[in-house]
């Protein structure tokens, strides 16, 4: 499903649906008990890992694997920085930052690759940034890893205020990807993913904007691991560097629709709804069930649901056209 550039963003229809979704989320952080409370704050986390993915991997086609060394490097970023007594919304602006100019670096390097070998690149950089976070004890305590400071309140009221700083960051990304499907932008990365020679060839910056939406992309999973690292307290190379993340993240954008607005919210609440019932009902065997699950996605339903959806819609509708006009005339 392809953005109009033309049509508005913002609508009163998509203002009354945006206010009355943001009353259900509000409604129910402060409602819910603690385990759901931790099960919307993880939807939330990985609706923005997911929406920002979209950015590199959707719009502009490029298929990353690097959204765990992004996520790390967010989480021990703003973790230093908060055990150095930064305060919190500081460390996450710092973590961001630095998300940014290691995106920034990365896709100096990296973006001149293309396809697999891009995909192995990202890759590479997971286990190379793993590495060196087990390695450089003087800044990230080596493999036994950091504590960072403890919000002040109680359990309960520091659970909704990270629902609360997670969902915000989801409104904050979505509303960002929006607005880069409908912009010029976002034509350049889509015209990227099509065809990036003729991109080129038409007057496209093609290196300059892949490396704008692999910034963007890097800070905003870079801020999700810092909010992240702020709520657990407690951060170490292998969770925060975790390879798992880089599959999972792709394979729920696969399953809403990459490419799509809507495809990464829609694709990770299905999977962490499918994720916390496993675990659930099957939990010696949630790997396993999990790994089928990713593979069936990526060979049954490349296209995404909302691709899927949307096609069956427009066939439907057109097969009812002729008849309609038949019957008026």
């Amino acid at each position: 499903m392809m953005a109009d550039p033309t049509a508005p963003i913002i609508t009163p229809t998509r203002v009354a649906a945006a206010l009355l979704v943001a009353g259900v989320v509000i409604a129910f952080g402060f409602s819910a008990n603690n385990y759901l409370l931790q099960a919307g704050t993880t939807l939330a986390m990985s609706a923005v890992l997911c929406l920002a993915w979209n950015i590199v991997g959707g719009f502009m086609g490029y298929p990353s694997f690097g959204t765990a060394a992004f996520f790390g490097v967010g989480a021990y970023a703003g973790g230093i920085l908060q055990d150095a007594g930064v305060p919190l919304a500081l460390a996450w602006i710092g973590a961001a930052a630095a998300g940014a100019m290691f995106a920034a670096f990365l896709g100096s390097v990296l973006l001149g690759l293309r396809g697999h070998y891009f995909a192995i690149g990202t890759i590479a950089v997971v286990e190379v940034m793993r590495e060196v976070a087990n390695n450089w004890e003087g800044l990230t305590g080596g493999a036994i890893g950091i504590n960072i400071p403890i919000l002040a309140g109680s359990p309960r009221e520091v659970g909704i205020f990270f629902y609360l700083a997670m969902w915000a960051l989801v409104a904050a990304t979505f509303a960002l990807t929006a607005a880069i499907a409908h912009s010029k932008f976002g034509f350049s990365l889509r015209c990227i993913r099509q065809n990036e020679s003729a991109a080129h060839m038409v007057g496209i910056a093609v290196f300059r904007a892949k490396c704008a939406a692999f910034i963007i992309s890097g800070l905003l999973i870079s801020l999700a691991g810092a909010v992240y690292a702020s709520m657990v307290a407690f951060i170490e190379p292998k969770d925060v560097f975790n390879i798992l993340l880089s599959i999972e993240v792709p394979a729920m954008v696969m399953l809403g629709g990459a490419g799509t607005i809507l495809g990464p919210l829609i694709g990770a609440t299905i999977y962490i709804l499918l994720r916390e019932l496993v675990w659930v009902n099957f939990i010696n065997f949630h790997s396993a069930i999990l790994g089928i699950i990713i593979i069936a996605v990526i060979y049954l339903m490349p296209e995404g649901l909302v691709r899927r959806f949307h096609a069956q819609a427009w066939s439907k509708l057109t097969k009812r056209s002729p008849s309609q006009s038949g019957a008026g005339s």
